[in-house]
């Protein structure tokens, strides 16, 4: 059975949230040591006629690396650096599959990797990597308690 790592949905965020009118809703589901999730850019996520937004690609990568962070670390992070390589252009319509996985864990951050495929032809056409930082612990325990509701962070 498939287990969906951001569980809680009824929220805003841009990236996962349900409640976001204009959001990508992204649904990310465990897969071995790394989440992905399918993704099918629209219309309105084009940039240059008929091509997906490099700012949504980058959306796509951020979120699969901090879903893959929460899920291997236990800790909710934020993304305190990030490049990304662009190496095919990503149509409108063109189903995808989003991969990320943690490379490295240390007590306060975390380093990911993420990359975005044809979901029909599994060519690689966007990576990224990044760095990951803890926050706070107040604002993390806040965090826990809205988008991970039962579940305390702490392993």
């Amino acid at each position: 059975m498939e287990q969906r790592v951001n569980r809680v949905t009824d929220h805003a965020c841009f990236g996962c949230g349900e409640q976001n009118p204009i959001g990508l809703r992204l649904a990310f589901y465990r897969r071995e040591e790394a989440v992905e999730a399918l993704f099918t850019p629209r219309p309105e996520h084009e940039g240059y006629a008929g091509l997906v937004h490099g700012g949504i690609l980058a959306t796509l990568l951020d979120e699969a690396m901090s879903w893959a962070v929460i899920a291997k670390t236990h800790h909710l992070m934020v993304t305190a650096r990030m490049e990304i390589t662009y190496r095919q252009p990503v149509e409108v319509g063109q189903p995808l599959r989003v991969v990320g996985w943690v490379e490295q864990q240390r007590a306060r951050s975390a380093r990911a990797r993420a990359a975005i495929h044809d979901a029909t032809a599994g060519d690689l056409l966007v990576e990224a990597h990044g760095l990951f930082l803890r926050a706070p612990e107040e604002r993390e325990r806040a965090w826990w308690a809205r988008y991970v509701p039962g579940d305390s962070g702490q392993r």
